[in-house]
């Protein structure tokens, strides 16, 4: 059986896209990453993709419509026989014709402890700030299965950290971050290794 063809979507720096490159080179991950996508011109996760010689792919999506710019991002993974989304920092809602054509083969990763400090909004550092404003005890970081509601998709994988009285949103945003690498390739390595299986909300992990 051939590795599982994977492109990855992001936005900005690509840190988790790194997370998953160097698990793949490593052949921790039985999967291969056939396109990288990015929605903005200046992220540096496109430098990334190039030192690896990954195929990217940069559709400014503040340039054409929405319902173009969905339909050019689901045209390129299927012509490259993508099986395995992932969302790694991608600031963008996909549609539902994407989302239909990839259902539960899309795997998004959150900085928090779904169902808190989720959904329209909060990304970046709002999560993290929403979280010290309110005086939580423990945050964290969720991998997820997509739907088309943000941030609502069956859990695959989650892990809290501690967050301290004087964590700022910074300091919790590198927390959280440690932790994100090395949560996302897991539940990537376990949909590569056929472990994962979506019964209604709840995902089962075979042994």
């Amino acid at each position: 059986m051939p590795p599982i063809r994977i492109a990855v979507l992001i936005s900005g720096s690509g840190s988790n896209l790194q997370s998953i490159i160097d698990k793949i080179e490593k052949k921790e991950i039985y999967g291969e990453l056939v396109l990288v996508v990015s929605n903005k011109r200046n992220a540096y996760g496109l430098e990334r993709a190039k030192k690896h010689n990954i195929e990217s792919l940069m559709i400014d999506s503040q340039l054409i419509g929405k319902d173009d710019y969905n339909r050019q991002i689901l045209e390129a993974v299927i012509e490259k026989n993508v099986e395995l989304v992932i969302l790694a920092g991608y600031l963008k809602i996909l549609d539902k014709k994407f989302i239909e054509a990839y259902r539960n083969r899309i795997i998004n990763i959150h900085p928090s402890l779904i169902p808190s400090f989720c959904g329209k909004g909060y990304y970046g550092l709002k999560v993290h700030q929403s979280a010290v404003d309110y005086g939580v005890k423990i945050s964290g970081a969720t991998v997820h299965f997509v739907d088309e509601e943000a941030d609502n998709g069956p859990i695959i994988l989650q892990e809290s950290v501690a967050v301290d009285f004087d964590d700022t949103p910074e300091t919790l945003q590198s927390k959280v971050l440690a932790i994100e690498h090395e949560l996302l390739p897991e539940a990537i390595k376990l949909y590569c290794d056929g472990k994962l299986e979506v019964i209604g909300r709840k995902v089962s992990i075979s042994k």
